[in-house]
């Protein structure tokens, strides 16, 4: 069998899996995903978001543009772009605007909210700005008065921003606030100054397990939402990530539900928040000497796929030879064998394909058996 099919038999298999995770009657609503094209070369695509929310029983998405080439002026064109696909999806996709603080931002917001967006996208990395910058105030006074919610990113390459998204809370608390990628910029103070608001919640949408599991172990369940963050985000990398971790930190199957979708539904139609309760989980992790190596091989792996560069170190080989090893966790170890294996084939043959776009493909493909195997180590 060839790399890729070998690569596509393996995800078809945990896609099989993965329907087992999933509690009875549960529904699937993302709380953070694009559509468009990023000026860092990722692409959302429509058709291929309708066939995975398909695939995988997406009911309904919050759904907003990326960094676009031509965000200039306001993300006007974009935005308009994010109100054609809704439109297009009847009802599935649900609109957010996105703003830009230094291009109309008021003027745009307003725009697309009487147009029929239904929520605020902040981006302060891509368009940098922090979170205590006074032109926010004015943007949470919109989102107040249309109640609508606004997703702010918090993952990677922010300043803190605890302290000034806590003054906007206290400050408008008819505007609920939905924190990206579990909050990761700033977690601890995020945890102390949001955790128990049952206006504010935080999505999933960050790759490492162990993040997450630091995550649960500070938030209720009842302020956490389930997020792709497609296209960055892929199935079943992310739906294996959530219910994985989630099921590792001990959440119920009714706090599951609510992860996967219960929460960000009512949200959507405007029905009552559930209340926080109390956080689950341990601060401490449980590994074998094994998996832990394993673990740390397959981070070291990972920047350079996103980098989309070689395996020049040899880190995928060094994690591969780790499985050799017999520390109480059979099973779970050939399984992640098996990832790892179709994974370096796949990677070697990502530098011989010419075809930019199937380059992309095949080494995001890669990619996503590589954070199987580690989703793997750390909950095994």
């Amino acid at each position: 069998m060839d790399a890729e099919a070998r690569a596509t038999e393996l995800l078809e298999r945990y896609d099989a899996e993965l329907r087992s995770l999933i509690p009875e009657g549960a529904e699937i609503f993302d709380a953070h995903l694009h559509l468009g094209h990023d000026i860092d070369g990722m692409v959302g695509d429509y058709d291929q978001l309708e066939q995975l929310m398909g695939r995988y029983g997406i009911s309904r998405a919050f759904m907003f543009c990326l960094d676009e080439p031509d965000r200039h002026p306001a993300f006007s064109a974009a935005n308009d772009r994010t109100l054609a696909y809704a439109e297009r999806s009847g009802g599935r996709l649900i609109p957010f605007v996105r703003l830009d603080l230094n291009e109309s931002p008021l003027e745009e917001a307003r725009r697309c909210l009487d147009a029929g967006a239904r929520g605020i996208k902040l981006h302060p990395r891509a368009q940098k700005f922090t979170a205590t910058d006074e032109r926010l105030a004015p943007v949470f006074e919109i989102a107040a008065e249309y109640r609508v919610p606004i997703l702010i990113h918090g993952g990677r390459g922010l300043p803190p921003i605890a302290a000034g998204l806590r003054t906007l809370v206290d400050r408008y608390p008819e505007a609920t606030l939905i924190i990206a990628h579990a909050g990761i910029a700033d977690l601890a103070a995020l945890a102390d100054s949001m955790a128990g608001r049952k206006g504010v919640l935080f999505d999933t949408s960050t790759w490492s397990p162990i993040d997450l599991l630091d995550f649960y172990r500070l938030i209720p369940p009842e302020q956490v939402v389930y997020a792709s963050d497609f296209p960055y985000g892929q199935q079943p990398n992310s739906l294996w990530s959530a219910l994985k971790t989630t099921r590792y930190a001990g959440y119920s199957d009714d706090q599951v539900r609510a992860m996967l979708g219960t929460t960000a539904s009512a949200l959507a139609d405007g029905r009552e928040l559930p209340e926080p309760t109390n956080p689950l989980g341990s601060d401490t992790l449980s590994q074998s000497m094994q998996l832990a190596r394993i673990h740390q091989y397959l981070s070291m792996a990972t920047p350079m796929l996103w980098m989309r560069q070689t395996d020049t170190i040899g880190v995928l080989g060094l994690a591969i030879n780790t499985c050799a090893e017999r520390n109480g966790h059979i099973d779970a170890v050939e399984r992640i064998e098996e990832l790892l294996l179709a994974a370096r084939d796949l990677w070697e043959v990502v530098p011989t394909i010419d075809d930019d776009i199937e380059r992309l493909r095949t080494g995001r493909m890669t990619h996503r058996l590589i954070h199987l195997a580690d989703i793997e180590a750390v909950t095994a």
